[in-house]
């Protein structure tokens, strides 16, 4: 359909294309991975499905979505941490948290560099980009992240958080779902692209802890 009347696709995609590679860089995005699990295996098949059908599209490959709304990593720690004296976290799996608030600016951003751009076909910025905020954390640092943020945020005492957070292996926490061990995403592309100011996670992170606290 969106071949037929000359639309733009966009599609939202995963970092669990990415597999169990050792990375220790920024996953750039025609860098091939191999993805462990359905969803990371069915992610990338609907990625390939969209180039074959050679429509405008702009593909964005996004990581550790988190919001004020909906269920999601940040909200968890954020109740956990303030019912439990003590929680084990993941720490050998490292990437980028990424808010949700930054992503749908940057899609803004795209249409409407898309919308100065319809007398152009097909679409030159048509491709595969990487989206999410900048910097590099495991879970582990960003729950400490998220009870630091909040108790800055609540500096009484009645409401401060004191969970000890632990630091676990991924191999001590047993999950049907098999994350990469590093996803940290390469956002030269779409940086550039697009002109975007990308904000640093912990920035991000106090502002949706900010909303949520009010």
């Amino acid at each position: 359909a969106a071949k037929r009347n000359d639309a733009l696709l966009i599609h939202i995609s995963t970092d669990y294309v990415f597999g169990t590679e050792p990375y220790n860089t920024p996953c750039r995005e025609d860098q091939q991975g191999t993805p462990t699990g359905v969803y990371g295996r069915t992610k990338k098949e609907g990625e390939e499905r969209i180039l074959a059908t050679g429509c405008e599209h702009v593909i964005i490959r996004t990581a550790w979505l988190y919001s004020e709304f909906g269920k999601n990593f940040c909200k968890t720690m954020l109740q956990l941490t303030a019912e439990r004296p003590v929680l084990n976290v993941v720490h050998d799996q490292c990437g980028t948290p990424t808010y949700a608030l930054d992503l749908a600016k940057a899609i803004c951003t795209i249409l409407q560099d898309y919308n100065t751009s319809l007398t152009a076909h097909p679409y030159p910025k048509s491709g595969i980009y990487h989206y999410s905020n900048l910097g590099v954390c495991s879970w582990y640092d960003f729950t400490q992240m998220i009870q630091q943020t909040a108790n800055a945020l609540c500096p009484s005492a009645e409401a401060q958080r004191h969970c000890d957070i632990r630091p676990c292996l991924s191999s001590q926490y047993p999950s049907p779902v098999k994350r990469p061990s590093y996803s940290v995403l390469d956002k030269t592309k779409i940086q550039e692209a697009f002109h975007l100011d990308i904000p640093y996670w912990t920035d991000s992170l106090r502002q949706c802890i900010a909303n949520l606290l009010k």
